[in-house]
């Protein structure tokens, strides 16, 4: 009779091979059958990643990234129409439109707004010549803000001038001015920036001696690429491009210095690429009169530390040449008014010279006849970037933005005559003064003579003053501050001054027109950019709200996506159970059938005789794979199911891990946007 030990055992079969014997056998071969049922079993799709582990990089990135299409491809063919009502696309589609509202629409609908027709004045037949005066741009640099710390100083300077750049780009889209005067203060640090001829200059702070004319020549090109470049596109499909003129050679305090505190040096190259501080040109039949009071700030300056006023004799090579200037100021409009009411009677512009040879005993060899001094309608306008002199407590006006002023009386709409908040400060320190001196403005009225109006800077904000101590047809000089337009210069909404000018004539200067007013002027709002980084942040905090929210109800209602959800009508493999899982059994049911693992029924084996095992084992151990985060794998945490993935984690770890998910899908398509929003500008 045949033992029971002869014949081979039966044993459940699976897929690991006992490479070590000759024959190859099943390592199940080797084990009872009470252990059989405790082997994983390892499918097809276990053994192709082994090979795919010991592939080439290269290989296995293309493998992922063709798997990936495939995933997106059958997505997006399973797309319905509930899969578009999704929170976080309604979250893309709310940052796109705010997006764009902030980048450009609130651009486009400010500027818009200071449309010419909506407050001009003049009648239908007038065309009147469009001007518009632009005040302290300040292109900020590392004088501005010393002791903001990367990346946020550079973040200051680019965001700026995109600020800037949008501004005058849609000026000149929405507005499409004649033409464009600077009031000073083009750059923040110009004067620190030495030239060569100064580099040596030890009045210069140790703090800047580092910047010469390398990066002098670099801001140039940054105020070109901002305000040159737009104005030359914008002339482009212009009919009459030779009537448009941009004129930025006016200096401030921040270009040069103030008065003793000028080095030549400095000025000479300002002018050089600028052009002159001092200049008239005859605009829209105004004369506007452009003169350099920086320089002319130093005669009889103050000293700053005492107080104390300085002879005129010290600093005199620094206002001389604007005072010599103010003294030829008639003589020098009456030829250009000449000039420009021949050229708009079809004349030369010069009048012919008799062709004579004169000696040079004769006077006329050493002078020069000057043109007549007709009475022309044409009105003056004086262009500095420092006011005038007014009382202190000056009121500056309602459209003033830090102080409003004050009433008089409570239930009262008259003002205070004397508003010290609302006025601007009269007062002066190392490189700054806020209004001119007392002296030099009434001489530089004076000598220009026939000034009806008067447009500054410097302030950085708004004020408009009517000076009643002047003689003018109007009853005093109007006067006029004008805002910076840059949103770095302490003012939440900067603006920009529009003004219409409409003067007829006729060939020998007279007005045709009985108006009683040639200028008429408007404030021009830019948006407020501070105030859209705020609705930027709200929006953002909201978002994050949002996202948590949806997470949170993913994760706690079991909304993962189940295996039938993808495809799989029936699992492929059966995954292993914990240890902690199985109860464990006690010795008086060794007798009896082994419990069910896994739905699966185990054989019986109570009526099999049972052979020895030995003390150290069968020889089998089970294989231990590395974790990528350096833990071995065990059959607690090893991926049995074939679907290359963990078990995804629960609790506050699930709704961290989908919090991060959804704020990468809505952030992608929005940063996407918004940089293309940024580059466009």
């Amino acid at each position: 009779m045949t033992s029971t030990h002869d014949a081979p055992p039966t044993f459940r079969s699976n897929g690991l091979i006992n490479q070590a014997g000759n024959a190859k056998r099943r390592t199940s071969d080797d084990l009872p059958p009470f252990l059989g049922q405790y082997i994983p079993t390892f499918t097809e799709h276990d053994r192709r990643r082994a090979v795919t582990s010991q592939e080439s990089d290269w290989k296995r990135y293309g493998r992922q990234v063709g798997h990936g299409m495939q995933h997106w491809a059958q997505r997006a063919r399973n797309l319905r129409i509930r899969d578009f009502l999704d929170v976080r696309l309604a979250l893309v589609l709310i940052w796109v439109l705010v997006l764009w509202w902030g980048e450009e629409v609130v651009f486009w609908r400010t500027v818009g707004d200071c449309a010419w027709e909506r407050w001009e004045e003049w009648p239908r037949e007038a065309s009147p010549h469009h001007l518009v005066l632009i005040a302290d741009p300040q292109l900020v640099d590392p004088h501005t803000y010393p002791g903001r710390p990367w990346p946020l100083s550079t973040f200051t300077i680019w965001y700026t001038d995109l600020y800037i750049r949008k501004s005058f780009q849609r000026i000149q889209e929405r507005l499409d001015p004649d033409s464009v005067f600077f009031l000073g203060d083009l750059f923040d640090g110009g004067r620190e920036w030495s030239p060569p001829a100064a580099e040596k200059d030890g009045s210069v702070d140790k703090r800047w001696r580092k910047y010469g004319q390398k990066y002098w020549m670099k801001e140039y090109k940054r105020f070109s690429k901002i305000f040159f470049d737009t104005w030359l596109r914008g002339g482009v499909t212009r009919q009459r491009t030779n009537e448009r003129k941009l004129i930025a050679g006016l200096p401030g305090n921040h270009d040069l210095g103030l008065g003793n505190g000028i080095r030549l040096p400095v000025r000479k190259r300002f002018n050089a690429y600028f052009g002159a501080g001092n200049r008239i040109d005859i605009v829209g039949n105004h004369t506007f009169v452009s003169v350099d009071t920086v320089s002319l700030s130093a005669k009889g300056q103050p000293d700053s530390a005492t107080g104390i006023q300085t002879p005129d004799d010290i600093g005199k090579y620094i206002w001389e040449p604007t005072e010599q200037f103010l003294h030829q100021a008639v003589a020098t409009k009456a030829r250009a008014i000449d000039r420009h009411l021949r050229m708009q009677s079809g004349r030369p512009q010069h009048e012919a010279m008799d062709h004579a040879a004169i000696e040079l005993e004769d006077p006329r060899a050493h002078t020069i006849a000057s043109a007549p001094h007709p009475e022309t309608d044409i009105p003056s306008i004086i262009l500095t970037h420092v006011p005038l002199y007014r009382p202190p407590g000056t009121p500056c006006g309602p459209l003033r933005e830090r102080f409003p002023p004050s009433k008089a009386s409570a239930g009262s709409d008259d003002f205070l005559e004397k508003d010290e908040p609302n006025a601007i400060h009269v007062q002066a320190g190392e490189q700054y003064q806020n209004v001119l001196t007392s002296p030099v403005s009434n001489a530089m009225v004076e000598l220009i003579g026939d000034v009806t109006h008067v447009y500054s800077g410097d302030d950085h904000d708004y004020c408009e003053i009517v000076h009643r101590e002047y003689t003018s047809k109007g009853g005093g000089i109007k006067e006029i501050t004008v805002k910076s337009i840059s949103w770095a210069m302490g003012v939440r909404k900067p603006g920009f001054l529009l003004v219409s000018l409409w003067n007829p004539l006729d060939t020998r200067g007279k007005a045709l027109s009985a108006q009683k007013t040639t200028n008429q002027s408007h404030l021009c709002l830019l948006p407020d950019q501070l105030s859209i980084f705020i609705r930027y942040a709200w929006l953002l905090a909201l978002t994050l709200v949002v996202l948590a929210v949806r997470s949170a109800r993913v994760v706690f209602r079991n909304t993962y996506p189940s295996k039938e959800a993808n495809g799989l009508i029936l699992p492929m493999s059966i995954p292993m159970r914990r240890k902690e899982d199985i109860e464990p059994h006690s010795s008086s049911s060794s007798t009896l059938d082994p419990p069910s693992l896994n739905g699966l029924a185990v054989r019986s084996t109570a009526g099999r005789p049972k052979s020895p095992s030995p003390s150290n084992g069968y020889g089998y151990t089970p294989p231990v794979d590395i974790d990528r985060g350096g833990a071995p794998k065990t059959w607690h945490n090893i991926d049995l199911d074939g679907t290359g993935t963990r078990r995804p984690p629960r609790g506050f770890g699930a709704l961290i891990l989908e919090t991060r998910r959804s704020i990468g899908v809505v952030a992608a398509p929005v940063c996407v946007w918004y940089a293309w929003l940024l580059w466009n500008s």
